[in-house]
């Protein structure tokens, strides 16, 4: 892309519409891939992939390549493989929450049933995974394998502890940073690893990922709570439906009287759904968005100076607009 051409930094398009090509390969690489699959199992893997998400991952991996030396064909496989990863986890995500929208259609499993929908995000991950042996490195593979089971280890925690009083902030951000800052860290930290930085850059580019990807599960929970589902596209309030307690129920537990704690962890312990008219009521409740938004934000700027220890690039800049966009999102859930 030519200077002439090069979107303004302030654009919010900025980031991804920088590497669109690549983005675009990627997309016919998750296409032959659906193409591997047994011919009877083909369409389910289709409607999977094909309800295209924002390929977040697959742009931090190109991003991160092109700040680091350059885009290589690595960096788009690597990206294919991680958005495998992460669409497999999603179908599962989507059986274990009872959603029955994502992207405005329906999710696999409100189609075909828990049962095949869990035989199919296995398909995906496994593919992925074998996927990831054609690197010629076996310490990349290794890695990318640890990232699918931090996502799957992140979950199980989550699981386990729906509905627990005892879950502190450090436990939430324990899961959170298995359950989504593992792949935007492997997208990037392994895309600098192969561009053959030394580990300092390495460790810099990871460290920007996961703080990203935390920062934008805080995100996704706070929208869980103020967000519409007919701008989202997919089926909110679950977690509050499922016992999960988010950073905004966190804060709103530590900053509630007494007497409304009380109220609520009866709620909790005696698993009823936290309905959002009970929460709304509560004096603190909008002081829980904020904090948790302020929480979110301050990892968007240390993630920044991760990435300004790599110095200047269009490709760097890109990851740092990417925070910059991150953070209006988070804006936007205040009350």
């Amino acid at each position: 892309m030519t200077a002439s051409t090069t979107p303004s930094a302030s654009s919010d398009l900025f980031p991804f519409e920088l590497v669109r090509p690549e983005l675009e390969k990627v997309e016919v690489a998750i296409r032959e891939q659906i193409r591997a699959f047994d011919p009877a199992v083909e369409p389910y893997v289709a409607y999977i992939c094909n309800t295209s998400g924002k390929r977040i991952r697959p742009a931090l991996s190109i991003l991160a390549g092109g700040a680091t030396g350059g885009v290589l064909e690595n960096h788009l496989k690597l990206g294919v493989i991680l958005e495998l990863i992460h669409m497999a986890s999603l179908v599962h995500d989507d059986i274990m929450d009872g959603a029955t929208t994502r992207r405005m259609v329906p999710t696999a499993n409100a189609k075909w049933g828990n049962a095949l929908s869990v035989l199919l995000g296995d398909a995906l991950f496994s593919h992925a995974l074998t996927l990831a042996t054609d690197f010629n490195c076996i310490d990349v593979c290794r890695k990318v394998g640890q990232a699918a089971r931090e996502v799957c280890q992140g979950e199980i925690i989550q699981t386990q502890r729906r509905f627990d009083l005892a879950l502190s902030k450090n436990d939430y951000f324990r899961i959170i940073e298995m359950k989504t800052g593992a792949l935007f860290a492997a997208a990037t930290g392994l895309a600098g690893k192969l561009s053959g930085v030394d580990e300092a850059k390495e460790q810099h580019l990871f460290s920007y990922g996961m703080k990203l990807g935390t920062a934008y599960q805080i995100y996704d929970d706070c929208l869980d709570l103020v967000g519409s589902e007919e701008v989202v596209g997919k089926t909110l309030r679950t977690d509050l439906a499922k016992g999960k307690l988010t950073l905004p129920i966190l804060n709103l537990l530590e900053a509630s009287s007494e007497a409304q704690r009380t109220k609520l962890n009866k709620r909790i312990l005696a698993q009823e759904p936290l309905d959002l008219p009970v929460l709304v009521g509560i004096a603190e409740y909008e002081g829980a968005i904020e904090s948790a938004v302020d929480t979110g934000l301050n990892l968007l700027s240390q993630s920044r100076e991760d990435i300004r220890q790599l110095g200047d690039s269009v490709h760097a800049d890109a990851l740092i607009q990417i925070t910059r966009f991150m953070g209006n999102l988070l804006e936007k859930c205040r009350k």
